[in-house]
């Protein structure tokens, strides 16, 4: 009646499902070419940083953003 449940390990379940692919080994080649050529190569030049470029503290930072939050919210009371 007491029977313990083995322990579900997810690092063995995704190193058994891994090697076991043959089309999703391809696949997950693909999704992580792509991931790497959006956050090293598009994202420095789509994505600047604004802030950095604008300001010289975080205090100024920190107003910007906290003014640009009130005037841009959708609650006008």
């Amino acid at each position: 009646m007491n029977e313990t449940m083995p322990r579900f390990n997810f690092f063995t379940m995704f190193r058994d499902g891994f090697k076991s692919m043959t089309l999703g080994k391809t696949l997950w080649t693909i999704v992580i070419i792509k991931l790497i050529i959006m956050f090293l190569i598009l994202r420095p030049f789509f994505f600047p940083n604004f802030l950095n470029s604008k300001f010289d503290d975080a205090e100024s930072k920190s107003d910007y953003v906290t003014e640009e939050l009130i005037n841009n919210s959708t609650v006008n009371e």
